[in-house]
């Protein structure tokens, strides 16, 4: 276990006009009365100065640079996403749904290379489709293959 060592620190001196009887009051060049402080060692001496660090403090500078930082990192994100979409849209082709036609047969004949039950899930995602049923006269988006 490690042993403690004790520090001497000074008291503030008074002023030369303050009385002697008051506590703390001593007359100038007098040394003060010493303070004993504790000072860890050993192991623990790391995890006492560990918990005495302060928490990270920002000036008002530094939030504003942060916030600034934030907000172009969102900004850019929110351009990407949409040029993202605006192109994914753009590189389909759209189709009208047939009276009695159904989304196998649409994926079959719209995307040949593929098999159909990957066309289906890849119609099924590029209208938002959460079923394969489709009705006569809808719009449907065909994804480039």
């Amino acid at each position: 276990m490690g042993a403690t060592v004790l520090t001497f620190t000074d008291a503030a001196v008074m002023t030369p006009g303050a009385p002697l009887g008051t506590p703390g009051a001593r007359p100038l060049g007098q040394p003060a009365r010493p303070r004993l402080s504790l000072v860890p060692t050993g192991r623990h001496a790391a995890e006492a100065a560990r918990a005495e660090r302060p928490s990270l403090r920002l000036t008002r500078f530094g939030r504003l640079t942060v916030t600034v930082a934030t907000l172009a990192v969102v900004i850019a994100l929110g351009i990407g996403l949409t040029s993202q979409l605006a192109s994914a849209a753009a590189e389909g082709r759209p189709v009208t749904v047939e009276s009695g036609q159904t989304l196998s047969q649409i994926a079959a004949r719209e995307l040949p290379d593929v098999p159909v039950r990957e066309g289906v899930a890849s119609l099924q995602l590029a209208n938002g489709l959460s079923t394969d049923q489709v009705h006569a006269g809808q719009q449907l988006l065909v994804p480039a293959p």
